[in-house]
């Protein structure tokens, strides 16, 4: 089941669950995992795109083995904010990754979260090939801990 608003996606969350954050690309998605409490999304791996088939069974793989309660799924809004190409890929994967994976998924604004990445990346002093390696699975994260943000206030909230 997938979620446009943060809202309907944090109450199909079950408690005591780590979530995933993906960086859906091209040719690669990006990996972040929170821990159990639901506070620090950390980097996890990039995943290369061949098949779907490959892709899913490899995320379900990860989710299975992390605990997974639900997918934070990065949505490449334009600059506007209005939807592309690129968004209706992304919805497309999320509608097909629904389909063979039993977990909520939500989507959260991605604008500019590559570029958070890299600006850290080279805070960090971090090679140009590192970086390469690397900047998937890290804007995955900075999409994530945003997402984890925003529920995190949610329940204060309450």
């Amino acid at each position: 089941m997938t979620f446009d608003e943060i809202e309907g996606f944090a109450e199909a969350l079950p408690a005591g669950r780590a979530l995933a954050g993906l960086d859906f690309g091209e040719k690669t998605i990006g990996v972040a995992v929170s821990d159990l409490t639901r506070s620090v999304a950390t980097p996890l791996e990039t995943v290369r795109r061949r098949k779907f088939t490959h892709d899913a069974a490899r995320l379900s793989e990860i989710f299975d083995g992390r605990a997974i309660g639900g997918v934070i799924l990065g949505l490449p809004r334009n600059m506007d904010g209005s939807e592309g190409p690129r968004c209706q890929k992304t919805r497309a994967f999320a509608r097909n990754l629904s389909g063979v994976i039993a977990l909520p998924i939500g989507f959260w604004d991605e604008r500019l979260s590559t570029v958070a990445a890299e600006r850290a990346l080279l805070e960090a002093d971090t090679s140009r090939a590192r970086r390469s390696d690397v900047i998937d699975h890290v804007a995955a994260s900075i999409i994530l801990q945003g997402a984890l943000d925003r529920l995190a206030h949610l329940r204060q909230s309450k």
